[in-house]
């Protein structure tokens, strides 16, 4: 067995985990009154923020969606709310759980459907998607397995279609070890060394290169046209202010963030929007 296939029997044992009790109900409640919810999660929500960027919503009516590593499906509930018609991935088989409650109990335009296990072994129509989308996706695989989804990818897509990642963002060594030695809730500090290292021993996510040059690599061996957008800049600082504060400091920060000059904003930045398009077939 190689890496990418350990690191998949990983993943699917830890997510197996984390998606077995989602509340489905809290997902209804937000594709009820879908623009509300994302006007408000677009302001304050890191990833929402990021995925989001530039009134992706307003994007979707209509396109046909393929997303990889659905997890709890709350991405590609929305999504399908918008009026995408949207195919879901994840190696999860309680994802599927999800969407068949979903479907039971929401009118979408076109229902949700679900796409279980390695998106690499799924047969899927070649020249279909308009857009295939990741939400703290990618950094769960390895470099080959990256690769090797580029490359289906490529194929799945339109020719005029496009994939739209939210990742993290590691492009200064300083800051990320400084955020290893923060301690967060779930993730011990690097000072405790015992803990963090059992911690590290379960984590599902691979070591990788996650900077942003990586990714444009890879965007612009496939792709004609790739762009990042750095996301969190001066956000990420808000878990060292009170909980009463956080709120108000993401918003205001997220809105500053635009005037940083670009060199900076990527050297410094959380996470990162990354945009490929139209792929050379």
């Amino acid at each position: 067995m190689d890496a990418s296939e350990k690191n998949t029997i990983k993943n699917e044992k830890h997510y197996d985990k984390q998606y077995n009790n989602v509340n489905v109900e809290s997902i209804l409640n937000k594709i009820t009154n879908v623009d509300k919810f994302i006007t408000s999660a677009t302001q304050i929500h890191t990833s929402w923020v990021g995925l989001y960027h530039n009134n992706f919503q307003a994007q979707l009516k209509g396109k046909k969606v393929l997303e990889l590593g659905c997890g709890d499906c709350t991405n590609a509930a929305v999504m399908a709310a918008l009026g995408a018609e949207v195919h879901a991935n994840d190696i999860s088989q309680y994802s599927g759980d999800i969407i068949n409650k979903l479907n039971a109990n929401f009118d979408f335009e076109v229902p949700l459907k679900f796409i279980y296990g390695d998106f690499l072994k799924s047969e899927l129509a070649l020249d279909y998607y308009d857009i295939v989308v990741g939400k703290a996706f990618v950094h769960h695989l390895t470099h080959e397995q990256e690769i090797e989804f580029t490359e289906k990818i490529v194929k799945v897509l339109k020719p005029n279609g496009m994939v739209r990642y939210f990742e993290p963002a590691v492009n200064s060594k300083v800051l990320d070890e400084l955020r290893w030695h923060t301690p967060v809730p779930g993730r011990p500090s690097k000072f405790q060394k015992d803990k963090f290292a059992q911690w590290k021993k379960n984590d599902p996510h691979p070591d990788r290169d996650n900077s942003s040059k990586s990714y444009k690599k890879i965007g612009n061996t496939y792709f004609n046209a790739v762009n990042i957008t750095p996301i969190g800049t001066i956000e990420r600082f808000h878990r060292l202010l009170p909980s009463k504060y956080s709120t108000r400091f993401r918003r205001m920060a997220f809105k500053i963030e635009r005037y940083i000059p670009e060199n900076l904003n990527l050297f410094l930045t959380r996470s990162q929007l990354v945009e490929y398009k139209n792929p050379k077939k």
